[in-house]
Parts: C-alpha cells; structure tokens; sequence
C-alpha cells in the first residue's frame, strides 16, 4: 500500500510540475485566466470563467451573489496558488456576478 501510495504522490507532483511549465510559457495576460481552473478545483470551474486579466486583476464571473461572498473568501488561497504558476503577478481577484450557463443548463 505505501508503494501506491509514493507512486500516486510522485504523479501528482510529476502532473503539477507539468501544468506549472506549461502556465509559464503561456503569454502573460493569458496564463491567469488558464490557471484559475487549476487553482479553484473541477467544481469551482464548472461554476466560474474567468474574464480577464488586466493591470494585475484576474475578473472572474460568478452566477450569484452568494457564489462571489463564499469565494472571496477563498481568494487569498486562490491568489497564494495562480501565482505560483504565473509569470505576472495576480494582484488581486474580482469577482463580477453574471449569468453563467451551467452544464445542466447547456442545451448541446
């Protein structure tokens, strides 16, 4: 069992390494808006796009009030996290409430 578990360790931080490369070499306006799915989890992102980024702020839509007063709270550990895998610094994220259409929503 200890050896599955190295191995599971060992991938994820092989996998974070990886995903880390690949953020630094994006263009530097582009690398927060990819990261942010990195950093705030499948659930978060199913439920977020990020906007922009501009003049160090990340704009991130949110569908309601109560999403964008939870993950303010969460920003300071989502800001620790994008700029690990960013070459330009995330000062700071905004969340802006705005229509999202969820997966259940999507007609395709």
């Amino acid at each position: 069992m200890r050896d599955e578990e190295s191995s599971l360790e060992q991938a994820g931080s092989d996998l974070e390494r990886i995903v880390a490369r690949s953020l630094r070499q994006a263009p530097p306006a582009q690398a927060p808006l990819m990261a942010w799915p990195v950093v705030c989890g499948s659930a978060v992102a199913e439920r977020t796009r990020a906007l922009s980024f501009l003049d160090g702020v990340l704009s991130v839509a949110v569908a309601d009030a109560g999403w964008k007063f939870e993950l303010q709270g969460l920003a300071p550990r989502y800001l620790a996290s994008i700029n690990r895998y960013t070459v330009e610094a995330v000062r700071r994220i905004e969340f802006v409430v705005m229509h999202l259409e969820t997966p259940e929503q999507d007609p395709r």
